[in-house]
């Protein structure tokens, strides 16, 4: 079974019994294509819908589709997510921010950090010069930085810890 919920207030349960697909208990026969371009089609109790798949997180396990000009993100809950949500554990709190290591030797140019700063994911987090270009190392989750341990204008080598992460 799994559960989506949309837009954090719809909840809605969706089970497979006997090849048959159940929504919140009912019987339902939805017709959906999904197209190579994002367009989604769905017939259902005699009814046309036609959306647009705007971003899929795998790692959020969220969906965001347009329909009718409205935007509608849904966030699916798999069995494993369940089970551990009825056990009072929550999978991305027990998650342990990694510390931000140097991919590959190079020039530390700009720290775009402070200590104590809330970061999201796809912030920015260091600049680095590697074989004459640079590269902006993003943050791959919600954090804190705990703290900065390499200086502007400093050599790094392959793998030295940049940044440490709450």
């Amino acid at each position: 079974m799994l559960e989506l919920t949309i837009d954090d207030k719809a909840i809605f349960s969706v089970a497979t019994e006997n090849g048959e697909t159940l929504l919140n208990g009912t019987k339902v026969s939805p017709d959906i294509s999904v197209q190579p371009n994002g367009l989604v089609s769905i017939l259902s109790n005699g009814k046309s819908y036609t959306g647009l798949i705007e971003q899929v997180d795998m790692d959020a396990k969220t969906v965001t589709v347009v329909v009718n000009g409205r935007r509608f993100t849904s966030a699916v809950r798999e069995p494993i997510d369940l089970l551990l949500s009825n056990m009072g554990l929550d999978l991305k709190a027990m998650q342990k921010a990694e510390p931000v290591k140097a991919p590959m030797p190079g020039l530390v140019l700009k720290v775009l950090v402070t200590p104590g700063q809330k970061i999201e994911k796809g912030d920015g987090l260091v600049i680095l010069e590697a074989m004459k270009m640079e590269n902006v190392l993003k943050a791959t989750a919600p954090a804190t930085v705990k703290s900065i341990n390499v200086a502007e204008r400093t050599a790094v080598e392959k793998g030295t810890i940049l940044i440490e992460l709450e």
